[in-house]
């Protein structure tokens, strides 16, 4: 599993380039809400193109499309910002709280009006 060492608080300007990116914001609504915190790279995706769907996500894809997205750009750049670990040979993303960011994270969910399922 992908791992990065980092202390719990991320600074402001790493909270809000992560959340400038509506696709990465989608995978943490949807990791957040999930059981454990964790969801497979195909719940991620089938997650956020139903928030899409629901949305005005110019360059929004197929499920498959967005999974493939998310393995080669979205979850390597959060597990780089050491917001989640990302396995690529299980597939398994998890998301680890963060005070630094629940709180942004919670606001931008509440204000777009997603809520990705069970």
């Amino acid at each position: 599993m992908s791992t990065i060492t980092t202390s719990s608080t991320l600074s402001l300007d790493t909270v809000f380039y992560i959340l400038s990116d509506c696709r990465k914001r989608y995978v943490l609504y949807a990791l957040h809400r999930a059981e454990g915190n964790s969801l497979s790279v195909h719940q991620l995706a089938t997650k956020v193109h139903s928030m899409e769907q629901n949305g005005s996500f110019a360059d929004d894809g197929s499920p498959t499309q967005i999974a493939d997205d998310l393995r080669k750009q979205r979850l390597p750049e959060l597990a780089t910002a050491g917001v989640v670990e990302y396995d690529e040979r299980s597939e398994t993303a998890r998301y680890h709280r963060m005070p630094s960011l629940e709180e942004w994270l919670e606001h931008a969910e509440f204000k777009e009006g997603k809520h990705p399922g069970p």
